[in-house]
């Protein structure tokens, strides 16, 4: 046994339980070295499908199975020379004396490091895909207290989230189209949820355009942001807030698609604000005041 050296071991290890590679990595350091310590690296996001644990979970996990370890946490740094540096500064805070060797697996942090101390990568004769693990246990409901539990656990160890939503004024000449969803008596702008695919928001309302129209546009216009009163998250902490655009329709079958029921063009000159859902009343006062702004309220007398 290497009784003057402290064995390190750095990972995520962000699955529900240590399997068997985890298992084999652990046990072969605690086999060389007296002092072996863990760092679970943190990120700097919440409950994501990559990070979904908290450090304090992931560190109990490990504990449970292997309690004469020391599992400190090591938050994400936006470079590997800062993460380098920080890594090192840690170790010597819990160990300030004898020779340190980091160990890591297949795919490990080894590449990224470019601290003072040894490092070497264990063989591994097991490989499990932590993504995959993750993957096959987010389709399995549990019908324990303690899966529901942590259902409510990470719902509640989350930042308040704000969903980013997009909403168009199609114009064609001097009226704009609007739609009508299913069991609604009024309409609205076109609209929906940014997609992480989209490059920009003006392609999410492009998409969107033509997702709920079939309407190809153009001359894409940015007018204004605000907070939506979307009824599904009147409850919530978390609210919906767009970006409202104008845009000039070109070419392309009209016809209602996806969640839209009705389409109609309305003549500016007749559009009032009671003609549209409540939610969507704030995004007429920027539409005017857009048109005020550019000098063309003769058009939009509401």
């Amino acid at each position: 046994m290497e009784t003057q050296e402290i064995g390190v071991i750095v990972g995520r290890f962000q699955v529900h339980e240590l399997h068997e590679a985890h298992r084999g990595i652990i046990e072969s350091v605690i086999a060389k070295h007296r002092k072996v310590i863990m760092f679970l690296g943190v990120a700097p996001t919440l409950v994501t499908k990559h990070n979904p644990l908290d450090f304090v979970a992931r560190k109990e996990m490990v504990l449970q199975a292997f309690p004469q370890l020391t599992v400190l946490a090591l938050p994400d740094a936006p470079s590997d020379k800062d993460w380098s540096k920080m890594l090192d500064q840690r170790i010597r805070e819990v160990a300030p004396v004898g020779g340190v060797m980091l160990y890591g697996g297949r795919d490990s942090f080894i590449s990224h490091y470019s601290g003072d101390f040894a490092t070497k990568e264990l063989e591994q004769k097991v490989f499990v895909s932590g993504t995959e693990v993750r993957k096959n246990v987010s389709s399995e409901v549990k019908s324990t207290t303690d899966f529901r539990a942590g259902l409510i656990y990470a719902a509640f160890n989350q930042y308040d989230k704000v969903y980013p939503t997009v909403d168009v004024a199609i114009l064609r000449d001097n009226a704009v189209l609007l739609g009508k969803k299913p069991n609604q008596a009024k309409y609205r702008f076109i609209g929906g949820f940014a997609d992480p695919a989209d490059s920009s928001y003006e392609q999410s309302a492009a998409r969107e355009a033509f997702e709920e129209t079939g309407a190809e546009v153009g001359d894409m216009q940015y007018v204004g942001s605000a907070r939506i009163n979307d009824w599904r998250y009147a409850r919530e902490a978390d609210k919906i807030m767009t970006l409202f655009f104008t845009a000039r329709y070109i070419f392309g079958r009209i016809q209602p698609q996806d969640d839209i029921s009705e389409l109609r063009f309305f003549p500016l000159a007749e559009l009032r604000k009671n003609d549209l859902v409540e939610e969507h009343h704030v995004l007429f006062d920027l539409l005017k005041q857009k048109f005020l702004e550019l000098g063309t309220e003769e058009a939009f007398q509401a």
